[in-house]
């Protein structure tokens, strides 16, 4: 029998050849894409017995010490997904990324068996409009809840905003949007629904300013064509770095949007985990 903290797991079929902690699934890499010298993304095998909601996210690490790092990862497939995929940024010298940066397909990933988010559409209350403030890899969750069918039921029209530094790293979020158009599963809810906005701050381009600055001066309704934020038809949702989530905070509430939860849907929620 296994000890409690040890268990001898199955990688597609294949005994581990490194002890794996408790709770923790070890799955293989099937692909890996690098799009900038800062962000790549990759997709693992799914657990047979995993359940998630679209927008959730996990703990993720690799086998390269005896006490494995783990930092949450949104994921970003949606939960019909027969794989799990990651949208992640490189820093040079982080305890999980500087590593996990040079994956290559057929590696092995670490997973915690425990899915968890605010960024689901369970934690709000239903409306006509949904509002996705992303920046850089904060689109991970929104990439799963724009593939996923409920939120199409949930919503009549759904616009991702998507900010970055410069135009090369919008290119996740493009490719994700022609997907959608594409997908036989959610591209005939997707069509005419779905709405990509994206801005840059460091370089110019079409849009060249923070999403923040956008709504504070309008002229994200103006280029949308739709009026400001209203509480009794408007939703949100915020996932970017911890100023971006505060700020964007406070603008929704002076539109008189409420912080939702799982335990009290509400008008708008956001995501505080991040990876290093």
């Amino acid at each position: 029998m296994p000890s409690d903290q040890v268990l001898d797991v199955l990688v597609q079929g294949q005994p581990a050849d490194f002890p794996v902690p408790s709770g923790v699934y070890a799955e293989r890499v099937t692909a890996v894409q690098h799009y900038t010298d800062r962000l790549f993304k990759f997709r693992i095998t799914r657990p047979a017995a995993l359940r998630f909601r679209s927008g959730e996210f996990v703990m993720i690490g690799l086998p390269n010490a005896e006490k494995p790092v783990f930092r949450a990862y949104s994921i970003a497939s949606p939960s019909w997904d027969e794989e799990l995929e990651f949208f992640s940024i490189k820093v040079p010298n982080g305890p999980l990324t500087e590593h996990l940066q040079k994956i290559q397909p057929d590696d092995t990933i670490l997973m915690r068996k425990k899915p968890v988010g605010t960024l689901v559409n369970d934690a709000l209350i239903p409306g006509k409009r949904l509002y996705m403030f992303s920046t850089g890899t904060g689109i991970a969750p929104f990439a799963s809840l724009v593939r996923d069918p409920e939120t199409y039921d949930k919503f009549e029209e759904v616009i991702l905003t998507h900010t970055c530094r410069e135009a090369a790293e919008l290119k996740y979020g493009e490719e994700l949007y022609e997907l959608c158009m594409t997908d036989p599963l959610v591209g005939e809810f997707a069509k005419g629904r779905l709405r990509h906005y994206t801005t840059v701050t460091r370089e110019p381009f079409e849009r060249t300013d923070r999403i923040t600055t956008l709504l504070r001066n309008g002229k994200l309704f103006e280029d949308l064509g739709v009026p400001p934020i209203d509480p009794e038809s408007d939703r949100g949702m915020i996932c970017g770095s911890m100023a971006m989530l505060n700020e964007t905070k406070g603008i929704l509430e002076g539109f008189g949007l409420e912080e939702g939860a799982n335990s009290k849907p509400a008008t708008y929620v956001v995501e505080r985990a991040f990876v290093d």
